[in-house]
């Protein structure tokens, strides 16, 4: 089975980590769940977002998530695949050189990268997504179509794999989303 990488970091939407870093165990794969400037047993804060009406999602406070390796002490080259969640945590790790290069090592080494929701940011930033077609939470379809990828306007409970790429809009497409990324892992 796979060896997979999560980044994450403080306000990751709590169902983007906990359920892909469970279910992706289940399935037999080792995963690794790290953050900068954190070591393994070190907590991160997440955040519940959910679709209640409003304009855009409502934000409540998640769970505590213990980390199960340190940031400092991966070596990139070992794993087989990267999963990046969303939440608010994207937008500072995209501020990260060295969280950039693992992203940009994944891609030129060919191996498959998943991003869910707001983790699109992150795969702008490294300058992953031109000529892709790409999902993500719509707030980051103009941040996708400037980084020049095609950004893929599905339903909120589906996914899109381009190449080794596999992208959703948000947690509701968890099914379809851990799927295509498992068939990429086998």
């Amino acid at each position: 089975m796979a060896k997979v990488l999560i980044i994450a970091g403080d306000f990751v939407e709590d169902y983007e980590l906990m359920v892909p870093f469970q279910a992706l165990q289940a399935m037999g794969h080792e995963v690794s769940a790290v953050c900068p400037d954190k070591q393994a047993g070190e907590q991160i804060r997440t955040a519940i977002h959910d679709f209640e009406g409003d304009q855009t999602y409502t934000e409540k406070p998640g769970h505590n998530f213990t980390l199960n390796a340190g940031f400092a002490d991966i070596q990139v080259a070992e794993f087989d695949a990267l999963l990046i969640p969303g939440g608010r945590a994207p937008e500072y790790l995209r501020l990260n050189a060295e969280v950039l290069e693992w992203l940009q090592y994944f891609a030129k080494a060919d191996k498959p990268i998943a991003a869910i929701c707001h983790g699109a940011q992150l795969l702008t930033a490294a300058g992953l997504v031109e000529g892709k077609r790409v999902s993500a939470y719509p707030a980051c379809a103009p941040e996708v179509t400037a980084a020049g990828g095609d950004y893929a306007d599905i339903a909120i409970d589906q996914a899109v794999t381009d190449g080794k790429l596999v992208t959703a809009p948000a947690w509701p497409a968890h099914p379809a989303w851990l799927a295509q990324f498992n068939q990429l892992l086998d």
